[in-house]
């Protein structure tokens, strides 16, 4: 009996405030994204320090990252649909800096006897500092030599895109009617350095793209901005929270915030989107502010992770 391993990547996220400092240590960690001097002592060192401020922001979150339900939810939903058709197929979830860690995964899948493995991350979008980043940790920690397939990047599937559309149009009722003619889309995305840009990082062209056919299907009007910055070097722009002020001084009153990047609600739509820039908006007299919620469990975006998966099974 040949079986196939479907494993999907993601960023995982700490599942009780005592993990926020080991995931942080886990993420300064990543050679793809931090190249530090005596990088191990100096991830204990930055994530003790950033630490008791993160703590607050999950606080503010109930505790936790919400990443971790919806990525197994997504997980079972995905293996039931594969099993009607390939039944003798598995999906596992892999995670870079938390539980289920990629080791703890591969592991599993080593003695599972397997006759071939696909990787298929939860970022649509390629970057070196995500799907790139999982892979190469995966091809650290696997130690078998079974047939892996790489998925890397799928921005611009038919599903996927019907997916962020759906959850478009269900947010666009929470606006009050009279308001719903006079909305401004925000896709709001995880920034990079632009050296990533300068490097030949896909990561930004793929965010267009997605964009650009989301909006085949609207007439909204609508701006992309990203957020998440962190340290000292020139990242991507507009920042988030910039492009809120400056929508909010041209008489711009209901905003959609869309998280673009993400497939499922975490830290930085939780918090960063849904409590800081709501402020922030607030502030700058946005009267209406509505975010629209991750991908989380759509069914159509299972059609899309279906349709990605099937061509290698």
């Amino acid at each position: 009996m040949k079986k196939t391993a479907v494993v999907l990547l993601n960023l995982g996220g700490p599942d009780s405030l005592d993990a926020v400092q080991p995931f942080l240590e886990n993420l300064f960690n990543d050679p793809d994204i931090f190249k530090l001097p005596f990088q191990k002592s100096l991830a204990r060192y930055i994530s003790k320090k950033r630490a008791p401020k993160v703590v607050k922001h999950y606080e503010t979150i109930g505790g936790k990252s919400s990443i971790n339900k919806w990525t197994e939810l997504q997980r079972q939903l995905l293996e039931v649909a594969l099993r009607k058709e390939y039944p003798n197929t598995d999906v596992f979830v892999a995670m870079r800096y938390w539980h289920p860690l990629t080791s703890e995964t591969a592991t599993k899948i080593e003695s599972g006897n397997y006759h071939k493995i696909i990787l298929l991350p939860l970022y649509p979008h390629y970057s070196i500092s995500t799907t790139g980043s999982s892979f190469n940790e995966w091809k650290r920690v696997y130690t078998g030599s079974v047939d892996t397939i790489y998925i890397d990047q799928y921005f611009d599937n038919h599903f996927y895109i019907q997916a962020i559309n759906e959850k478009i149009d269900k947010t666009l009722l929470k606006f009050p009617e009279k308001n719903r003619k006079d909305i401004h889309l925000v896709f709001s995305a995880h920034g990079t350095p632009v050296s990533y840009v300068k490097k030949g990082d896909p990561y930004s062209g793929h965010i267009n793209k997605t964009i650009e056919a989301v909006m085949k299907e609207r007439n909204e009007v609508y701006s992309l901005c990203y957020q998440s910055k962190v340290g000292p070097a020139k990242w991507l722009e507009p920042s988030t929270a910039d492009k809120i002020k400056e929508l909010a001084e041209k008489g711009r009153k209901n905003l959609l915030i869309i998280p673009i990047s993400f497939v499922s609600d975490h830290i930085e739509t939780e918090y960063e989107i849904s409590v800081l820039y709501k402020k922030t908006a607030g502030k700058a007299g946005v009267e209406n502010y509505m975010v629209m919620e991750g991908l989380n469990d759509s069914e159509t975006f299972i059609k899309a992770l279906i349709d990605v998966t099937k061509p290698y099974l």
